[in-house]
């Protein structure tokens, strides 16, 4: 029997709002329960445009169709528009989540200002983004968090010991195939990491042979790992694309697939250490976090 845990990334006010409570109501129907990082203050996508350099930036945002899956508005937030708060803006939707049982943590507050700015981000800075996520998470959930993914897997010395500083269960900031110790730079940090092993819908939906009708045997084909993490965002599995993403569900459950979350994986794995390397990978533009080959 295959393993899988689907890891939900939410990046934007319009992902939150409206593409998350589809997958609540997807997941409650086939009894799921996923692993949900929220990014709690503002939308500042319409920043994301400073990417546009990166190799890859422009080809994924055509095989993406970045403007209808993303949202006119969302596009313009932070600099035509002003930037709105997220998880204010409608906190039932984040306790809806947390009643509903499902594995919640942090994303980031900002969510592309971490992503972009990380290397640049003080110790002091980031516990004090962090903070400011757990204060709302912990006033709306009545629990502490327990665990956090980076945005667009980006790590540094400063957020990993930053992240063993506040007493997190496991995070997911990095690309790989099970659970690890990471190493970076020669040093061991806590608590585990639990790396998303599978490719994400917007890294390669469009490439040669993957389509709509075919993502869900790509994705099925990919599950060898005895740890598998599909990550899926709110902006596409939850909007346009989550006929494809419950047509993958349905799929996953007829081989009898098993559903976990991330923290059922931190709990049963026995992580060992793995170096961490800043690489690229085939459909993201940038470089990424990722788990070193044993």
């Amino acid at each position: 029997m295959k393993k899988l845990a689907i890891k939900v990334d939410i990046d934007t006010l319009r992902g939150y709002r409206e593409g998350f409570p589809h997958m609540l109501d997807l997941f409650a129907r086939h009894n799921i329960k996923a692993s949900v990082f929220f990014s709690f203050g503002p939308d500042n996508s319409g920043k994301a445009i400073r990417r546009i350099f990166r190799k890859g930036f422009i080809s994924k945002m055509m095989r993406t169709k970045a403007p209808s899956t993303y949202g006119i508005k969302t596009l313009m937030y932070g600099t035509l528009l002003p930037a709105p708060m997220i998880v204010p803006s409608a906190p039932g939707i984040f306790v809806r989540a947390s009643a509903e049982g499902h594995d919640c943590g942090i994303h980031a507050w900002d969510h592309v200002y971490v992503q972009d700015e990380l290397p640049r981000i003080t110790k002091s800075e980031y516990l004090s983004l962090f903070e400011r996520s757990a204060e709302m998470f912990e006033q709306l959930s009545g629990k502490k968090p327990l665990s956090c993914a980076a945005p667009g897997w980006q790590i540094s010395s400063v957020s990993l010991e930053a992240q063993e500083e506040t007493g997190l269960r496991y995070c997911s900031d990095t690309r790989g195939r099970s659970p690890f110790i990471p190493v970076f730079e020669g040093r061991a940090y806590s608590p585990v990491q639990i790396p998303t092993t599978l490719p994400t819908m917007d890294e390669i939906l469009g490439l040669p042979g993957i389509n709509d009708d075919s993502i869900a045997d790509v994705w099925l084909k990919g599950m060898n790992n005895e740890w598998n993490v599909l990550t899926v965002h709110a902006e596409m599995e939850g909007l346009s694309k989550i006929g494809v993403f419950e047509k993958f569900i349905i799929k996953a459950k007829e081989s009898e697939t098993a559903f976990y979350t991330l923290a059922d994986y931190a709990i049963e794995s026995v992580p060992v250490k793995c170096n961490i390397r800043i690489d690229t990978i085939t459909g993201r533009a940038g470089t990424l976090a990722l788990q070193e080959d044993e």
